[in-house]
This record gives C-alpha cells, sequence and structure tokens, in this order.
C-alpha cells in the first residue's frame, strides 16, 4: 500500500476492478486523484499509458491502471513511484454529524 497525505492507494487484482470510464484530465492536462479545497493542491499520477478510471456506479470509486511504472506527486508531499500494476484509489474521510466526507486539506 502506499500512501501520500489523505489518498491510499491499494494494490488490486485487474478482476477486481470493475467496468470503469476514464476519468477527465483537468485543464492543466493533469489526472488528479484528489484536489484541496482549502489549498488547491492536488494528489496528481502521472507516468507512461497510465489510465486513471472511476467505476461507472461509483464515481467515489477510483482505480489506476499502470502499464510500466508512475508516480504520485502533491505541492506537499515527496513524490511516491508505483510499480505496474493495478490499484484503487481510496480518500480518507471524516465524520460530521449525519454523514462522512472525503477528507478537504
Amino acid at each position: 500500500m502506499y500512501r501520500q497525505g489523505d489518498v491510499l492507494i491499494i494494490p488490486v487484482d485487474q478482476g477486481d476492478v470493475p467496468a470503469c470510464a476514464p476519468v477527465p484530465r483537468d485543464r492543466r492536462g493533469r489526472m488528479v486523484l484528489a484536489r484541496g479545497e482549502a489549498t488547491g493542491h492536488a494528489h496528481v499520477i502521472g507516468g507512461p499509458g497510465v489510465r486513471l478510471l472511476a467505476d461507472l456506479d461509483d464515481p467515489e470509486a477510483m482505480f489506476v491502471d499502470v502499464p510500466t511504472h508512475a508516480r504520485i506527486s502533491h505541492e506537499e508531499h515527496g513524490p511516491i513511484p508505483l510499480p505496474s500494476g493495478h490499484y484503487r484509489v481510496v480518500r480518507q474521510r471524516e465524520y460530521v454529524p449525519g454523514s462522512f466526507r472525503p477528507v478537504a486539506d
């Protein structure tokens, strides 16, 4: 497993990735795993052929397909290299009265 701030990256088998659609890149061309609401900073993944995907039935469920290698970067954290494989992206959540929400930095 890999963690960068409030983002957790968990290796999964390819068969555990549901039918997914590509997540659009942001206006700067980045594949954003999570964006900070308070700071505007972002957890970003990049690498040759890397695909960021979202579950069609649950857009909160994101997955990454890394054919050779990738790197996760963020303005306030050191970069994290990822070897080839399939990964699930999990955002840390916090409890607010009556519900849970993704943590915002």
